[in-house]
């Protein structure tokens, strides 16, 4: 497979060791050095693009990507409110594309176990839930995109929750806590507590390893197909 990498900081210097462990090619290396090169040529020297960059850049590259035919992989956090736009433009566009708050295998099961833990929580109103993240001090938003996700994902399932707030107000706001600290790659909390115990479920990210892995085992996955995806497609996670 060969590989358009879009932004080559830290992780995509990652995902590039990962992709040639895997027999893979990276046709081209794309930051803010040389944006011109994601143009027409590239659907001739690539399979499939993998976008690591700011929140300020995301939305315009998969965009890009969508209207010269790549199929995209997106990690890019913290552009959330542009998600839906992207997804309307590549379903238009009859492109594929596919965005993770967080590709590590063990973060995607992570999101299953909560989905279930927040739908047994919801006749449960004495516990109370928070999320805490912790991350590296270089990490660029806050909170991080996995809390997000973890977030969106108790308000759908617990009906007393409605939205979530790093200074809630609200008793129908999930509190999350964002920590930066070194060398922390990644850890979030889900914690329910009651007066009585506290229920927490706990994922903590060793390296980034599982960050860029998971990438590229999307972009394998995306590679040659139209329309728009998940990890959860990737793993077979669908619940």
């Amino acid at each position: 497979m060969r590989i358009a990498l879009i932004g080559y900081g830290k992780m995509g210097h990652m995902v590039e060791e990962i992709a040639l462990q895997r027999g893979h090619t990276i046709a081209v290396k794309i930051d803010h050095h040389n944006p011109e090169d994601l143009n027409d040529h590239i659907k001739e020297i690539a399979d499939v693009a993998i976008e690591f960059t700011a929140p300020s850049a995301a939305f315009g590259n998969v965009i890009r990507c969508i209207d010269l035919g790549i199929p995209v992989v997106s990690g890019s956090t913290g552009w959330n409110e542009k998600l839906e736009e992207a997804r309307e433009h590549c379903q238009a566009k009859n492109g594929g594309f596919l965005h993770a708050s967080n590709f590590s295998v063990g973060v995607n099961i992570f999101f299953e176990v909560n989905k279930l833990l927040a739908r047994l929580m919801n006749t449960q109103p004495d516990y109370e839930v928070s999320i805490k993240e912790i991350h590296h001090t270089q990490k660029k938003d806050a909170p991080s995109g996995t809390a997000v996700t973890l977030a969106e994902q108790v308000i759908q399932e617990v009906k007393r929750k409605t939205s979530w707030s790093m200074s809630p107000a609200q008793a129908s706001e999930i509190h999350i806590t964002s920590e930066r600290t070194d060398p922390a790659p990644g850890t979030h909390h889900v914690k329910y507590s009651s007066p009585i115990d506290d229920i927490e479920i706990i994922h903590t990210a060793h390296n980034r390893t599982g960050f860029a892995t998971g990438a590229v085992l999307a972009a394998e996955f995306l590679a040659g197909k139209k329309g728009v995806y998940t990890m959860s497609d990737v793993l077979g996670l669908n619940s």
